[in-house]
């Protein structure tokens, strides 16, 4: 594996947590209730492994670079936001 696809899927990782708990962090907010936050945890965990996987094995390197800086950007800017 190069070493170009570690890096970008630990990045891809770190920023995705985040924004997860970002997500559920909001969606509690709204809902005020645990149903739907679990709900909401467990769909964006799913993506952002799935984005992850992909990352480590096929995608290409503009594909790879931009999914990670686009995951770390939204949870840079949510983050900040509120």
């Amino acid at each position: 594996m190069e070493g170009w696809r570690i890096f970008a899927t630990v990045l891809l990782g770190a920023g995705g947590l985040l924004l997860v708990l970002v997500t559920m962090a909001k969606v509690r907010d709204r809902a005020r209730r645990s149903g739907p936050v679990a709900m909401a945890g467990a769909i964006a965990v799913t993506i952002l492994l799935l984005l992850c996987l992909l990352t480590a094995t096929v995608l290409a390197p503009v594909v790879a670079w931009g999914a990670v800086v686009v995951v770390c950007t939204a949870a840079a800017a949510l983050t900040l936001v509120g």
